[in-house]
């Protein structure tokens, strides 16, 4: 991907700052984990084997000291990420439950986990849930982006979390060369191997892209009234694209430093408002025009309605491999509402909500 030139002009020429402070994979909690919440229990999920097909890993293969150094990369083993948080932590534990189920080769599977707070209880619930997952837990220090966060439409966007994705490729490491990102209230219902397979060439991220939307909608009138800044997408031809699933080519965005650029944008937003939508924009000014395009199949979204509302809506036409319900309505918040749209009733079976009155029998 060709670099941004004018974005270290238009931040010096706005005197703002493009200093990127990197994050680490520490062990220890940050100050958020005084605030300890009751969360959910959760019945424990069947155990998932690889099919006869399956290239045999050596458990020790997914110790962070095995695949520290890019030495150890191993194409075989699948790598996904996700945000655990208290809110979400019941759609997370869904979908990873639904990308198991689904999977061909679910013990090649390593799931890696940002957390902001409560890591210890999270990660026992994780464990507890799922004990024979492979998986890392890696701590977000949320101060790198509370002076970055502006207000959107939806509070839900403005959460510090909803940003730790633009710092994977400083959380993980160096080994991961390649990753899936995930929303925390998406379900899988294809084998996670066809999406791991898709080639990315010289791109840094895939993603469905949705080329019939209004691009114009996702900027305000101050962005697009401005030269300076509407230049971003001179020499592209941007398409909407969902940051909810994402194949990111973890070495080229380090590479291409794309944590300062997009880093750069928020800096701007937060003095001029150029956006209304979170941590989306940026990625859309960073990356849009230039992403490698993967089939719609692979993120069926909005099935949670708009940002205000969240009123039900229908499946796009065409085959379904993800749900997606991105958008203010949640299917469990919704069930336990008693109130839920149809398409709610496709996510209800991998809920692992642990209640006396369960419809779900134990495996």
């Amino acid at each position: 991907m060709s670099p941004l030139p004018f974005i270290s002009l238009l931040l010096l020429f706005f005197l703002l700052s493009t200093t990127t402070t990197t994050t680490s994979t520490t062990t220890t909690t940050n100050n958020n984990n005084n605030k300890i919440t009751n969360l959910p229990k959760f019945r424990e999920a069947p155990s998932f084997q690889n099919g006869i097909k399956c290239t045999k890993i050596p458990f020790s293969s997914f110790t962070k000291r095995q695949y520290s150094s890019s030495i150890h990369h191993n194409p075989s083993i699948i790598h996904i990420a996700m945000t655990i948080d208290t809110h979400y932590l019941r759609g997370s534990i869904a979908g990873i439950l639904s990308i198991l189920q689904h999977a061909s080769c679910p013990q090649n599977i390593v799931f890696h986990f940002l957390v902001s707070h409560q890591r210890d209880q999270l990660y026992q619930i994780i464990l507890t849930t799922f004990p024979y997952l492979n998986f890392h837990f890696y701590n977000f220090d949320t101060n790198l982006v509370r002076n970055k966060i502006s207000s959107s439409i939806r509070r839900a966007l403005d959460q510090p979390l909803n940003y730790a994705r633009i710092y994977l490729p400083d959380l993980l490491p160096y080994g991961v060369r390649r990753i899936i990102y995930f929303d925390s209230d998406i379900i899988v219902v294809d084998d996670i191997g066809k999406l791991w397979s898709i080639q990315l060439g010289h791109h840094v991220l895939g993603a469905p892209e949705y080329c019939h939307a209004n691009f114009t909608h996702y900027f305000t009138h101050q962005f697009w009234s401005n030269p300076i800044f509407s230049r971003a997408f001179k020499d592209r031809k941007p398409c909407y694209f969902n940051t909810g699933v994402m194949v990111i080519d973890v070495l080229k965005w380090r590479e291409g430093r794309f944590i300062e650029k997009l880093e750069g944008w928020m800096r701007l937003q937060k003095r001029y408002r150029i956006y209304e939508l979170g941590s989306l924009p940026p990625f859309l000014l960073v990356f849009a025009g230039d992403v490698k395009g993967i089939e719609h199949r692979w993120n069926q979204h909005g099935l949670g309605g708009d940002n205000l509302q969240g009123l039900c809506r229908n499946l796009h036409p065409g085959p379904v491999s993800l749900l997606h319900w991105s958008g203010k309505g949640k299917p469990w918040l919704r069930l336990d509402a008693k109130k839920p749209c149809p398409l709610d009733s496709l996510w209800a079976p991998y809920d692992l909500l642990h209640r006396e009155s369960s419809t779900f029998a134990d495996s």
